[in-house]
């Protein structure tokens, strides 16, 4: 029992280094884009673009990046509305692990772009499960178009009251790993593939997520 115990110990002490180590430091430090390991944990309440802008902060400062001013990429909608592509700066835009993800705003917004379940890292580089996996959490809060435009005019709402409710309302959601359903382009796209069924943590979890963001440095 003692030799097993003190193997694991060394074996956690090897990783902990190797996930410390400079290179994977200055990778992370280089990041400008990543996928939220977590969200709110309230559902589509993010406390608004200013709340959902903390959390992208929050997570990229525990990965060694907190030097970069981070955006959720998010839109609003009403008077103000808001849309995302506006609030993430220029690109280019890469990975933890330095994989350049688009170049250009309209690299990003286009088949170009190198988006997907390998690429789609968090801000430590691990991959979010997808379809197919157990929970599939591909389902990426984004309340956009596939120009990362605001979408409005409607009755039905697609961004949870502008990212402050947890229960009633909507949120459009992409499919980080570009799957769905079918083939369709709505089903592929990483930023605007359909309406949430509601707004509360359980909802966004029964169709696929996790209440998870896209987090873009804006600089």
């Amino acid at each position: 029992m003692k030799r097993t115990v003190k193997i694991t110990l060394a074996a956690s002490v090897v990783l902990a280094a190797a996930a410390m180590s400079p290179g994977s430091q200055a990778q992370q430090s280089a990041m400008t884009f990543f996928i939220t390991s977590a969200g709110s944990g309230n559902g589509g309440n993010l406390g608004g673009l200013e709340g959902a802008d903390a959390i992208c902060q929050k997570l990229a400062a525990s990965a060694g990046a907190a030097a970069k001013t981070w955006r959720a990429y998010l839109s609003t909608t009403g008077a103000k509305s808001v849309n995302a592509r506006d609030r993430i700066g220029r690109g280019p835009w890469q990975n933890a692990k330095g994989e350049v993800v688009a170049r250009t705003l309209d690299e990003l917004h286009s088949d170009k772009n190198n988006l997907n379940k390998q690429t789609a890292l968090t801000e430590t580089g691990q991959v979010v499960n997808g379809r197919g996996d157990k929970p599939n959490m591909h389902d990426i809060l984004t309340g956009s178009s596939p120009e990362g435009r605001a979408v409005g005019g409607g009755e039905k709402d697609t961004t949870c009251n502008n990212w402050t409710s947890a229960d009633a309302g909507s949120a459009i959601v992409g499919h980080h790993d570009r799957q769905g359903l079918d083939t369709s382009p709505p089903a592929m796209s990483w930023n605007s593939s359909h309406g949430s069924k509601g707004c509360s943590q359980q909802a966004l979890v029964s169709t696929g997520g996790a209440g998870l963001l896209y987090c873009f440095a804006a600089n």
